[in-house]
């Protein structure tokens, strides 16, 4: 969803995309609602769509509870990522950022690096950090909580078909001035764009590359 438009470009240049949803991002928000169970179902239709409109081949869904990563073993976390880097052997990994405020992307972060650990024969050559609104922009404003983009993409051309995806997010999407509201996403991709002398863009931290 924050990282559409690189989704959508990459697509477009016959990579072959997957998106690995690790929780099932209600067990703790709607503990007590009864409808849980049709939630879940209806959520993950959504990311189904929204990923289909950019292109993404499968979504892969963890469906480990939500909020609550912290409070299971690491080595949970780690095997529902590793089992999907073994199935579908990217070279190109997108993850979550460490700071964010959201407890559980600092999981995901951590159990990704075990995950693609550069092992000799490790398919991943690539690993990025992307930014998520309403997480990583609400950390404390500290050294190592601090989000420090140096790769930016550009998408001039994709920036609608990001906007579709999210629009078909309905779960997630909030009303402005929602961090996860379109037209935050939208102010947002034109700032970086601007502030590299391009169009709408989106920026992403590297952590680590193989050449």
């Amino acid at each position: 969803m924050w990282y559409g438009g690189t989704i959508a470009k990459l697509a477009s240049e016959n990579y072959e995309i997957h998106t690995l949803i690790v929780t099932d991002g209600c067990t703790s928000q709607y503990r007590d609602d009864p409808r849980l169970d049709e939630i879940i179902v209806q959520k993950q239709k959504e990311a189904i769509t929204a990923n289909t409109l950019l292109g993404v081949k499968q979504v892969h869904f963890g469906n480990l509870p939500d909020m609550k990563l912290d409070t299971l073993p690491h080595i949970t976390v780690n095997e529902v990522i590793e089992k999907v880097v073994r199935e579908i052997k990217p070279d190109i990994v997108y993850t979550h950022f460490y700071g964010d405020v959201n407890l559980d992307h600092q999981m995901v972060y951590r159990s990704t690096l075990v995950a693609v650990r550069p092992l000799p024969n490790q398919c991943v050559k690539e690993l990025y950090c992307y930014r998520v609104a309403s997480s990583t922009e609400w950390s404390p404003m500290l050294s190592q909580n601090t989000f420090l983009p140096n790769v930016f993409c550009d998408i001039s051309h994709f920036i609608d078909r990001k906007i579709d995806a999210i629009k078909a997010y309905q779960t997630e999407l909030r009303v402005y001035p929602h961090p996860r509201s379109k037209e935050y996403v939208q102010a947002q991709d034109l700032s970086v764009g601007l502030k590299y002398g391009i169009g709408p863009a989106e920026e992403f931290m590297l952590v680590r590359k193989l050449c």
